[in-house]
C-alpha cells in the first residue's frame, strides 16, 4: 500500500507506520538466516621473522659444528617457503636440497621427519608418503612451534645419519626456545 503524502490525519499516519513495520518484518523474514556464531572471515597467525629464522639456522649449524659435522640448515615458514638457509664450510652440495626437503616435509606434515620415517617403515599404508612431491622421509626435519601452533620447520642435512641431523635441529630450536614462547 503506497503511503500518500496527502494523508495528514492521525489514522492515515498510524496506518502508514503499520504498513512500514509490516514491510520491515517481511523483509527480515525473507533474509537468509545468519549462523549464531559465524566464523571470522580473517584469522590471525603467528609467523617467523627473518631475524628469528636466521637465528634458528645459525644455532642449528653451530650445534652440528660443535659435534664435528658440516651441515646445511634450512628454515621454512608454515607453508614450507624458505625463510633462511645456512651452509657450513665444507658441507656437501647435496645438503642444501636435503635440508630444504626435510624442512618442507616437517612443516607440511606438522611432524618430525624422523618419526614419519619410522612410521613409514613400520606401516605399509604410510610407505606411500615418499611419493609426495618434495617430501623426504629422513631424520632431520623438526617443526617449529609457538606454543602448540606449528609456525614453520627447520631441516638439517649433512651429519652422518638422520638421527644426528635431528639432534642438531632440536639443539637449534632449544637455543631460541624463549623467543618462541615454548
Amino acid at each position: 500500500m503506497p503511503i500518500s503524502t496527502s494523508c495528514l490525519t492521525r489514522a492515515c499516519t498510524g496506518a502508514a507506520l503499520a504498513t512500514l513495520a509490516s514491510l520491515a518484518l517481511a523483509q527480515q523474514a525473507a533474509a537468509p538466516a545468519q549462523p549464531a556464531a559465524a566464523a571470522p572471515a580473517l584469522r590471525t597467525e603467528r609467523a617467523l621473522s627473518l631475524p628469528l629464522a636466521n637465528q634458528i639456522a645459525a644455532a642449528t649449524v653451530a650445534a652440528c659444528a660443535a659435534n664435528g659435522h658440516a651441515v646445511t640448515a634450512t628454515v621454512v615458514d608454515r607453508a614450507g617457503t624458505v625463510r633462511a638457509v645456512q651452509r657450513a664450510d665444507n658441507a656437501g652440495p647435496h645438503t642444501v636440497a636435503a635440508a630444504e626437503r626435510k624442512a618442507f616435509t616437517s612443516a607440511s606434515a606438522k611432524a618430525p621427519t624422523l618419526a614419519m620415517m619410522e612410521n613409514a617403515q613400520k606401516n605399509p599404508g604410510a610407505a606411500n608418503l615418499v611419493n609426495i612431491p618434495g617430501f623426504l622421509l629422513l631424520g632431520g626435519g623438526v617443526p617449529i612451534k609457538a606454543g602448540n601452533e606449528v609456525i614453520g620447520a627447520v631441516g638439517v642435512g649433512g651429519a652422518p645419519g638422520g638421527h644426528l641431523d635431528d639432534q642438531c635441529a632440536n639443539a637449534g630450536l632449544e637455543a631460541v626456545k624463549a623467543q618462541l614462547g615454548a
